[in-house]
């Protein structure tokens, strides 16, 4: 097997998803691709490489900050391939206390003159070592410096969530973020901690849900056994508190005493993880097979055809979960469910700290466009809607223009009733007021990150 220089594969990465003329590479498709192409690097080579090139993607707002402090050159007009090495060696230097402050200058240097920079080896290692020198004593003039973040962003949230709640947003998406994973069969569990466990991962209860646990320390969740066989799903605990909200006040032994077969619709479904809670969710609360079917949708094939394996990998009927084609914005079947689920498009602010470039990506400018498109979506999910069906709408963001008014104006304009789903929420939420959860009562919540420890996810439940 080849000799792999770690700080090269990143620097590739970096160009790829930050200088690529045609908007590059998502983040998270690049490390799993990365990752899968040289699988048989060890845990400790991996673990590197993949903190090294999503923590230079996470910090760079405050990176080039620093280099701007120490370069007579500033960074956005450097040659993009020096850019890249400065950031990703800075990096090193302010975040990664391991590596020796010599050894991110060396390689840096080294990296200069592997891309045919030879000339400006002194000016990188000039650079390098004075931000080393003074590193301990640089001060950040503001929010978006000092946690990475666009500036209309931290002004955006300051606005609607005041400075303290703004601070804490900005703390816990730069935070570690465990996988969380939902044991479909709870037999596994130990065979699941020790197959973590030889891979250096380890696994603790989630304090939300049962059989519902956080991962940390471990790469692709989807190599091991326990997941081919179907017997866990990776899902956030966000969205499994977005499906279980719908069976609130009764919602599930209404439908029940109907005695007929209960319908859903999943409308923009993709990767098809809420389809996949709510048909266990309805065999364990007593369902056949034949009770019920859920409709998985999305309007891009090849995401259809990663729900359909999905869907097989987990034993699904295909009768009773379903994955097709399906553009959100055509009601092809009117009042015909029972249970729309409407994850629409969204801005994704929510979901920044696992898709770290989604911060570069997303403009203010394209906000408005998204609440067209989200209410056109969602006029297209009440029309599905039975009468007394319900409607989940979610997004992953925060954002009172794609949420709470989008919720509003379902209310005022479409004439929908607002359901609490206080009741479905774990007790550790519904009891500790630092982590109001009020609103749910009224039909809506926004789960925010560090003060809920989950994604920034925005959950409602409505009734037509």
């Amino acid at each position: 097997m080849e000799n792999v220089n770690l700080r090269l594969l990143v620097l590739e990465m970096l160009m790829e998803v930050t200088e690529n003329r045609n908007g590059g590479t998502y983040s998270h498709i690049a490390v799993r691709d990365v990752l899968k192409k040289y699988n048989y690097l060890s845990q400790q080579e991996k673990s590197f490489l993949k903190r090294l090139f999503e923590g230079t993607l996470e910090r760079m707002i405050t990176l080039d900050f620093v280099i701007n402090q120490y370069s007579k050159v500033k960074t956005d007009k450097m040659k993009p391939q020096i850019r890249a090495i400065l950031r990703l060696s800075v990096y090193q230097l302010l975040y990664m206390d391991a590596v020796p402050d010599a050894a991110a200058c060396n390689e840096a240097v080294k990296l200069a003159q592997k891309k045919g920079f030879a000339t400006l080896k002194g000016f990188v290692n000039g650079v390098l070592r004075n931000i080393a020198k003074n590193k301990d004593t640089i001060a950040y003039p503001d929010l978006s410096v000092k946690y990475s973040m666009p500036e209309w962003i931290v002004k955006l949230w300051t606005s609607e969530l005041g400075e303290e709640k703004t601070h804490a947003v900005l703390e816990g998406l730069l935070a570690e973020h465990p996988v969380a994973v939902r044991l479909r069969d709870k037999s596994i569990k130990e065979a699941l901690k020790k197959a973590l466990a030889v891979r250096g991962g380890r696994m603790t209860d989630h304090p939300y849900l049962q059989n519902v646990y956080k991962i940390e320390k471990t790469d692709d969740m989807t190599t091991l056994p326990q997941y081919k066989e179907g017997a866990f799903v990776v899902q956030d605990a966000s969205s499994m508190l977005a499906v279980r909200a719908v069976f609130a006040d009764g919602f599930f032994t209404e439908k029940r005493a109907e005695d007929k077969k209960i319908h859903v619709a999943d409308i923009c479904a993709a990767p098809g993880g809420k389809s996949m809670l709510m048909a266990d969710l309805l065999r364990d609360m007593g369902m056949d097979w034949d009770d019920f079917q859920i409709k998985a949708r999305d309007i891009s094939q090849q995401k259809v055809v990663l729900m359909q394996e999905n869907f097989a990998r987990c034993g699904f009927p295909k009768d009773s979960v379903s994955a097709a084609v399906c553009d959100a914005l055509v009601c092809d079947e009117q009042e015909t469910a029972d249970i729309v689920i409407a994850d629409v498009p969204c801005s994704g602010l929510g979901v920044i700290g696992k898709k770290r470039d989604i911060k570069y990506r997303v403009t203010q400018g394209q906000l408005a466009e998204l609440v067209t498109l989200q209410r056109r979506i969602l006029e297209t999910a009440v029309k599905m809607l039975k009468p007394g069906g319900r409607l989940l709408f979610s997004t992953c963001t925060i954002n009172r223009a794609e949420n709470e008014e989008n919720f509003e104006w379902l209310i005022k304009e479409l004439k929908m009733t607002p359901v609490s789903f206080f009741d479905t929420l774990p007790n550790c939420l519904q009891t500790e007021q630092s982590r109001t959860v009020e609103t749910a009562k009224q039909g809506y919540l926004q789960l925010l990150p560090k003060i809920h420890d989950t994604d920034g996810f925005f959950i409602s439940v409505l009734e037509k």
